[in-house]
């Protein structure tokens, strides 16, 4: 599904990321861990096309992205939730999620599989449909996180990119990301997440890399 040859990467004039190659089979979690300044952040935004890889490549289901804008990877299957979600505060969830519906038609749902619509992430995420009209900025931390991830899903992800998303988050909350995590796996969605947390990463996943000075250190399996 997503491999990753070689890629160094940085901004601002350095190299954060050095020679990473990766490999992540459909439908597979896959945890990244590391300290914070580790490089994880700047592997998901080189994935996602918010940096330029200096070098190497990026494939998605053998297409290359490696010098596609943002915008064409989230077209060919990369959806993307930040550290912190960052929801608009005055829109509410159902303006959120009402805008992220409307998608070129390029866009496609995921092959033998069903569209990703406003009423199947709200199944989903079922608390959701309870805050249709609060406000992103009246949500909870968890809620809004939730509201991230519902958004990214309806531009119909192949591959979902997650960027620390229990971070601050009650352990009940990240017991709701785990199980959400785990069933869009079993959809087929592959995922790729950044933690600072040994103990979740191996929740979580089914395979472990750890990232250390923006070089890979290692990939382990967890299960």
């Amino acid at each position: 599904m997503l491999r990753l040859e070689d890629v160094s990467a940085g901004h601002a004039g350095g190299t954060h990321l050095h020679e990473i190659s990766l490999s992540l089979q459909t439908g597979s979690i896959h945890a990244v861990l590391g300290h914070n300044g580790a490089g994880k952040t700047t592997l998901l935004h080189t994935i996602a096309g918010l940096i330029r890889p200096q070098s190497g490549r990026i494939l998605l289901g053998g297409q290359d992205l490696t010098r596609m804008p943002a915008h064409r990877r989230c077209r060919a299957g990369i959806g993307y939730v930040p550290q912190g979600a960052r929801v608009f505060s005055s829109l509410t969830v159902d303006e959120h999620l009402a805008i992220a519906h409307r998608r070129p038609l390029s866009v496609r749902p995921m092959p033998n599989r069903p569209e990703w619509t406003r009423l199947r992430v709200i199944d989903l995420l079922p608390q959701l449909g309870k805050r249709m009209r609060h406000r992103g900025g009246q949500l909870s931390g968890g809620e809004q996180q939730m509201l991230a991830i519902a958004r990214a899903l309806l531009a119909q992800p192949r591959l979902l990119l997650l960027d620390e998303p229990t971070e601050g988050l009650a352990p009940a909350v990240v017991e709701e990301i785990h199980k959400t995590v785990t069933a869009l796996a079993g959809e087929g969605i592959t995922i790729l997440l950044a933690t600072p947390h040994p103990d979740l990463a191996h929740t979580f996943a089914h395979q472990v890399s750890v990232l250390t000075t923006g070089r890979l250190a290692e990939t382990r399996s967890s299960v």
